[in-house]
């Protein structure tokens, strides 16, 4: 085995900006963003919602992703992602809509921002300035000031727990103090397992990385884990400048997994990546157990990764921890800087 992912001079080499220091410093970034989040004052009015809506984009908008899984068994209301330059047709003055950018001025959400607020709904705005901050300062609209710099998906913690913060402020879901807590700290002793000054030999984040180096990643997940797969694929696209998917069970059992014969290529060229907790209903994990055998019999490589910790909370976010390193050593072993996303700039400019 070479040692690329233990040589220090590759990440001088490909690292340059330090997306490793930012990816190691999300325990720290979690703490903060919660705590920040609870000092957001929401008017009384906001508990009489009957729904959420999270409008945003690429990083910005994956942190709603996740709140919604995270939820979805304890929210009495229904919470949606919106990614489009439209709000939906049913958003009235009883939804709370949060506009998730970074950067302030990603066009789709502010389109969808002004939209809501034409129509009366409830708003909050989660960026870090540009015109989305502008607006609401302007409006008096309630305002996450993210005070986070680096690139957009490194700030999954200010997409999420925020957010959450202001759930539990408006007495939707019970108090997560200590999930948040217990969630952070095992981050915490995690990233000094797989961080790049731990060896591959003992390094879960490198071996993993190694065995998708050349292949296209194909992420399973299900129920918490649903959008921690879509984080994986997402990570591995940005960062690692690859090629990657994402399927979700027990769904992919009804159409996905019948094929798996053509083109045979597909056997020396993708690696399934399985997702799961032990917190999954039990059926679904029998599934896992179902899709192990399928896919071997079928040829198809494949690897098993169960989330740590004891919480969903925890379970969610050491995987995501676990994606985004494996995505740093992909990017390492590419030969490419995490950092830069020329094509996504390119797209940029030509809309302007």
């Amino acid at each position: 085995m070479d040692s690329t992912l233990d040589n220090p001079g590759t990440y001088g080499k490909y690292d340059p900006s330090g997306s490793r220091r930012l990816i190691s410093a999300l325990p720290d970034q979690c703490r903060k963003a919660w705590q920040d989040g609870l000092d957001l004052s929401l008017p009384a009015t906001y508990r009489s919602i009957s729904e959420i809506i999270i409008i945003g984009m690429g990083g910005s908008a994956i942190g709603g992703d996740l709140l919604r899984s995270l939820t979805l068994d304890i929210s009495p209301i229904p919470i949606t992602v919106s990614r489009d330059y439209a709000l939906p047709k049913h958003a009235d003055a009883n939804t709370l809509v949060i506009a998730s950018s970074y950067s302030g001025n990603t066009e789709e959400t502010l389109s969808a921002f002004a939209e809501a607020m034409e129509r009366g709904c409830k708003t909050i705005a989660m960026t870090s300035g540009g015109q989305l901050a502008q607006t609401a300062t302007l409006k008096g609209i309630p305002f996450f000031e993210i005070t986070y710099k680096g690139p957009p998906r490194s700030a999954v913690g200010y997409g999420l727990f925020p957010a959450l913060a202001a759930l539990q402020n408006l007495g939707i879901i019970p108090p997560m103090g200590q999930q948040v807590d217990d969630a952070a700290n095992l981050l915490g002793e995690m990233a000094a397992t797989i961080d790049e000054t731990v060896p591959e030999e003992s390094n879960q984040a490198k071996q993993v990385a190694r065995r998708l180096v050349g292949a296209i990643p194909i992420i399973y997940g299900a129920g918490i884990l649903s959008e921690v797969a879509h984080r994986w694929k997402t990570q591995i696209n940005e960062n690692s400048k690859g090629w990657a998917f994402y399927e979700l069970l027990p769904e992919l059992h009804h159409n996905t997994a019948t094929g798996y014969l053509f083109p045979t290529a597909a056997k020396t060229q993708a690696v399934v990546v399985m997702l799961h907790a032990a917190s999954l209903h039990h059926r679904v994990s029998l599934r896992y157990q179902i899709t192990e055998e399928v896919l071997k019999n079928s040829g198809i490589p494949y690897l098993l990764i169960e989330a740590r910790g004891e919480t969903p909370l925890s379970q969610m976010l050491s995987t995501v921890l676990l994606g985004d390193y494996v995505s740093l050593y992909l990017a390492m072993l590419n030969e490419v800087d995490p950092t830069p996303v020329p094509t996504i700039d390119y797209i940029k400019s030509r809309l302007e």
